[in-house]
């Protein structure tokens, strides 16, 4: 018997094996077995499965999916004084990976869970920023690294004022949250792209809000 199978592991979850099993949308992938490789949190898997390519030629490939579920994100911003609220916090994939300290630029976010993206956006803005936000925009959906991760960000935008703002820290402390907010002027943020902000989807809403958004 295997936790997370047979068996419910840790969160309560079983018959993790079968995720792809159904999938019959594209006629020229046929899929043939789901191994679990991983569950402890979020789940790694690899699926084998046929493949029709352009020459008509069906191949074996094996592919490895790491799901943690679906987020949300969103843009906070000041039209009057032209600003944005964003994030800065911890982030230990980046650390490891160059970056100089680890501290990440972010707009807030999260993972769905249970919620809907907009009751969970609202949920995490609260979490992260301390700002209870009224009517949200949805600006977008995307994969964020469709090469192994399954996860789909659903991108959101909102107003917010300076007395919104009551404080500088915040975060969950049970689930290791530390997190500094970040008040920037609009265009600082455009010229910090790179530099400062090297966070994919603050990138993309931070590019959004001068083109098509609230600055455009």
């Amino acid at each position: 018997m295997t936790a997370g199978i047979d068996t419910p592991d840790h969160r309560g979850r079983t018959g993790l094996h079968l995720t792809g099993r159904e999938l019959d949308r594209n006629p020229d992938v046929v899929v043939r077995d789901v191994e679990v490789l991983s569950n402890d949190w979020y789940v790694l898997r690899a699926t084998t499965f046929d493949r029709r390519g352009s020459d008509g030629t069906w191949r074996t490939e094996r592919r490895e999916t790491y799901d943690r579920g679906d987020g949300a994100t969103i843009l906070l911003y000041d039209m009057d004084r032209r600003t944005v609220l964003l994030t800065r916090q911890f982030r230990f994939p980046v650390y490891v990976n160059g970056h100089p300290d680890g501290m990440l630029v972010e707009t807030a976010a999260g993972l769905l869970d249970e919620d809907d993206p907009v009751a969970a956006i609202r949920r995490e803005t609260v979490e992260e920023t301390g700002v209870e936000i009224g009517p949200v925009q949805h600006v977008f959906d995307v994969f964020m690294s469709p090469g192994s991760v399954t996860e789909r960000l659903h991108f959101f935008a909102a107003p917010y004022r300076a007395d919104d703002v009551a404080g500088t820290q915040y975060g969950v402390a049970a689930e290791g949250e530390d997190i500094e907010i970040v008040e920037l002027d609009i265009d600082r943020a455009r010229a910090a792209i790179g530099t400062e902000i090297v966070d994919a989807k603050t990138i993309m809403l931070v590019q959004w809000a001068l083109l098509d958004g609230p600055f455009a």
